[in-house]
Parts: structure tokens; sequence; C-alpha cells
């Protein structure tokens, strides 16, 4: 069974070390552009930082032998309500990654069960996430559907 807690400091690097580790899985010149470097680290140190102090945003781990295990990233958006945003509070779940030595053990889904219960207790009116191939069978076992709108983004 996963024991699941709330990040703490001490976990950013860990939680840096599996935030690479996801973007080194899902691959391809969006998520690890050739052009990169490794300056994104240290700002996501602090924000990191910042963000474990935050009313609006959730950093859910779990350990392992040596370091953690998994972790999972909830945050909570204030948008305009309206008849189908009846609050406009969105939930949105970034980078749920589990280490490849941890995989298979139900960590993911606790960390899910976790944001998800967090999401509710702040009467999030809907929970937005990007699924992995890999990922994509736990989010609709989890209730997870299609997102009606197309999904774009544009790079400034």
């Amino acid at each position: 069974m996963s024991c699941v807690r709330q990040a703490v400091e001490g976990d950013v690097p860990e939680l840096v070390r599996l935030r690479a580790l996801l973007f080194d899985t899902l691959g391809g010149d969006f998520f690890a552009p050739a052009s990169g470097d490794d300056g994104w680290r240290d700002a996501l140190v602090e924000v990191l930082k910042d963000q474990l102090a935050s009313d609006a945003v959730r950093i859910l781990v779990v350990d392992g032998d040596h370091g953690l295990a998994a972790c999972g990233i909830g945050t909570l958006e204030q948008r305009l309500p309206g008849p189908h945003l009846r609050n406009g509070r969105i939930g949105h779940v970034i980078g749920v990654v589990t280490d490849p030595a941890y995989r298979r053990r139900g960590h993911s889904r606790a960390i899910m069960r976790g944001l998800l219960a967090w999401f509710r207790e702040r009467d999030a009116a809907r929970v937005d996430l990007y699924a992995s191939a890999d990922g994509e069978p736990l989010y609709r076992d989890l209730g997870f559907v299609d997102h009606p709108d197309p999904s774009l983004c544009r790079r400034p």
C-alpha cells in the first residue's frame, strides 16, 4: 500500500529529478527541445519552493528506499464562472510520475486519489490533465474522459 504524504522543501531535489524523468519519458521536441539547457532545473527549484507554501497547489509524494518513488502536483486556478463552470475553479493535474524501479505498485493511483480528494475539498468544478499513453488507462479508470474542447497552444 502506498503511503502518500504532502511534499516538503527537503523533497525539492527529488521532485526535480522526477520531473526531468517525466520529460525524458515523454520525449519529443515539445518536451525535450534539442536546443534546451538545464537552466530550467534551477528555475523549477525556486518555483517548487514557492508552490509548497501555496494554498492553490498540492504536491503529493510517495517515499522510496532512497529518495522519492513517485510524485504528483495539483493546482487550482480561478477562472470566470459560467454555465458550464459554475464557480470557475479548475483543477489541473501536473506531472504524475513514478520512478521506473517503483512502477506497477499503485503509487500513481494513490497520488491521484489524494489529489482528487484535495480538488473536491476545494470545490473544483472540473479537473483537467494531459495523459501520456502509459497513464491514460489509469486516468480513465478514475473517471477522466476526453475533453470536449480542442487543445491548442502557442509559444511566443
